[in-house]
């Protein structure tokens, strides 16, 4: 396969839970002896981009902060651009620093934009129906994923799309998807390489967000049997990856 450049993503792919994926950083390695470049994708929301970082270097890898971008980092540079800056966010405290450094005011009442995330045990009934009734009051409903769940350290745990869904059911609006599998977030990282779409591939565990929006927007997808992945949920999809391989250790040898 040939390609300029690759989007990774990160959860499931690079480590699982709390163990590394086993040569996922020698892959990586080789990518940087040939002069691939690469960018993390990630539809992390519960930590701040500063706190991903340090969690790899905790598993042991060497990854610049600056490679990584987040669905919050991306959100929160999109709210900036559009004017939109007091919003209801529903967000985890760490992720919200990721706003807050740029320059995006988390508010209770006048908010612009409701900004859903997996907020974990913030996600409560209260958090909700405030989300609720500022979606009814006017504001906008940004997702910054709607992934349906993703794999823990003692197994599958909800995502911030069961939560999103059921606001948008709610409250008759649907969401402004940020993260993957918004083409948007797949641009804005190919931007940073400099390098068109159908020139990069995008390697991950979830065949929808992952695979299937990367060749929505002309990317070839590389699907990992690692994290998340199940035969039977790939085939349920419809959606036919260009390359499945066992773990990103694998990836070197196909391109």
């Amino acid at each position: 396969m040939k390609v300029g450049a690759v989007l990774i993503d990160i959860d499931g792919v690079l480590y699982v839970g709390d163990r590394p994926v086993a040569g996922a950083e020698r892959a990586l390695r080789e990518l940087d002896r040939r002069g691939i470049p690469y960018r993390f994708v990630s539809n992390t929301t519960r930590r701040s981009r500063r706190s991903v970082a340090r969690r790899l270097e905790e598993l042991g890898y060497s990854i610049p902060e600056t490679r990584i971008i987040t669905a919050p980092v991306a959100a929160a540079a999109h709210l900036r651009e559009g004017g939109r800056t007091r919003c209801f966010l529903l967000t985890t405290p760490d992720a919200r620093t990721d706003f807050e450094e740029a320059g995006i005011a988390a508010v209770e009442e006048g908010a612009d934009a409701v900004v859903v995330a997996d907020a974990a045990e913030g996600l409560t009934y209260a958090s909700m129906n405030r989300a609720f009734r500022l979606l009814m009051d006017g504001a906008d409903l940004i997702a910054l994923e709607k992934d349906r769940y993703w794999m823990g350290s003692d197994g599958l745990m909800l995502s911030a799309g069961p939560f999103v869904a059921a606001l948008e059911y709610a409250a008759g609006k649907e969401a402004e998807v940020i993260g993957k599998p918004s083409g948007t977030f797949f641009l804005r990282a190919l931007r940073e390489i400099g390098i068109n779409p159908d020139k990069a591939a995008m390697v991950g565990d979830d065949i929808v967000t992952d695979i299937g929006g990367a060749r929505a927007c002309g990317m070839k997808g590389i699907l990992v049997r690692t994290g998340k992945y199940r035969e039977e949920t790939v085939r349920r999809s419809g959606i036919a990856p260009d390359l499945i391989i066992d773990s990103l250790a694998d990836l070197p040898d196909y391109l």
